[in-house]
């Protein structure tokens, strides 16, 4: 009669835990006599930058003590920190976006950062939407589009089918609450000068000037008010009578 043997596997408790094979090994001891094999010199060697006391390496980009090619080579160009990177977006991809379904518009709920970020269209925001003319047959639908920045060509396209450009000023946070639909905090107002001159012009549909602020459905009550604030030094004169030349 043949036995039978069934395995059966053992609970794991904290009392059979054990380290797996060769997991573990003997801490190598150094400086402990020449019977050890790493006495005298602790397996360093004689003399040199390597047997000295520390990690014994150099820093990175260290040449031996030569001129490094880090600085063998002059600098060249600047960083602008007020440099700002648009997220570019072309007519003709908005147009294939609206033929699948996955964009919608109108005067009052228009297309922004938001709606271009959820349905793919985009997939990063970065400093803002610009709005591209490539393409600009293809665009058959009236949109209705609130971007950071937009080309003379593309406003024309759109224009042209019956739909509306409009250019808003976004800084960092506004632009995170406008890709998280968050209205409890108001948002900022374009502070510098480039910027006050480019969205007070409606030649580039900007949002803060007096056309936009008579044809725009979505505009708040605080706009108007920093329009007049930002195109008052047009009506301003100055005394220069008693100046000396």
């Amino acid at each position: 009669m043949s036995s039978v043997f069934r395995s059966r596997s053992a609970r794991i408790t904290l009392s059979n835990l054990s380290p797996g094979p060769n997991s573990q090994h003997a801490q190598k001891r150094l400086g402990r006599g020449q019977g050890s094999g790493r006495g005298g010199t602790s397996g360093r060697g004689h003399k040199g930058q390597k047997a000295r006391a520390g990690n014994g390496k150099p820093k990175a980009g260290f040449e031996g003590g030569q001129t490094p090619i880090t600085k063998r080579f002059p600098k060249k160009g600047f960083v602008n920190p007020n440099r700002k990177v648009y997220a570019p977006i072309n007519l003709d991809r908005i147009q294939h976006w609206i033929d699948q379904g996955r964009l919608q518009s109108s005067p009052e709920n228009p297309i922004t950062a938001r709606e271009l970020l959820l349905s793919g269209c985009i997939h990063n925001v970065h400093d803002g939407i610009k709005l591209l003319g490539d393409n600009a047959p293809f665009l058959k639908t009236p949109i209705h589009i609130i971007p950071s920045r937009a080309s003379q060509s593309a406003i024309k396209a759109v224009e042209a089918v019956g739909g509306s450009v409009f250019c808003q000023y976004y800084n960092p946070l506004a632009l995170r609450d406008c890709v998280k639909s968050r209205e409890d905090r108001i948002s900022a107002a374009p502070t510098r000068r480039t910027d006050i001159l480019w969205y007070t012009n409606w030649r580039n549909r900007g949002y803060l000037s007096p056309e936009a602020i008579v044809k725009n459905p979505k505009v708040e009550e605080r706009w108007k008010e920093l329009s007049k604030q930002l195109l008052s030094f047009k009506d301003q004169t100055f005394d220069t009578k008693g100046i000396k030349k």
